[in-house]
């Protein structure tokens, strides 16, 4: 798997403040998503801005991993012990101190270690 980016701990905690701007937008959205008559014809321009907002995260070097958009999470990629993980983070969290294996996801989230 290749990554634009790695981000260090100190990293992914800078830019928290744009992403949780985006997930709340991207909450926001889906929930207007859901809210809405399949027939009504906002439905695809709702789908565009979601898409948008999704790629903005991806622009920034994270991926959005909530596809019931509930939650809001998001994975950075990351190295920590020497591994590539992913360093995560989820929308009603205040700071980032979560990681997992690329293959364990959110079940599979562990604490930072200190020392990073």
């Amino acid at each position: 798997m290749e990554f634009k980016r790695f981000f260090t701990p100190k990293e992914a905690e800078r830019a928290l403040p744009l992403v949780r701007q985006i997930v709340s937008d991207i909450l926001d959205t889906a929930k207007k998503i859901r809210d809405l008559d399949s027939s009504n014809g906002e439905l695809r321009r709702l789908q565009g801005v979601l898409q948008k907002l999704l790629l903005e995260l991806e622009d920034l070097g994270c991926f959005y991993k909530d596809w019931n958009y509930t939650a809001g999470l998001v994975d950075f990629p990351s190295i920590v012990n020497g591994e590539t993980v992913f360093l995560c983070w989820r929308s009603d969290e205040n700071e980032l101190g979560w990681f997992h294996s690329l293959d364990e996801g959110y079940a599979g989230r562990k604490p930072l270690p200190k020392s990073l």
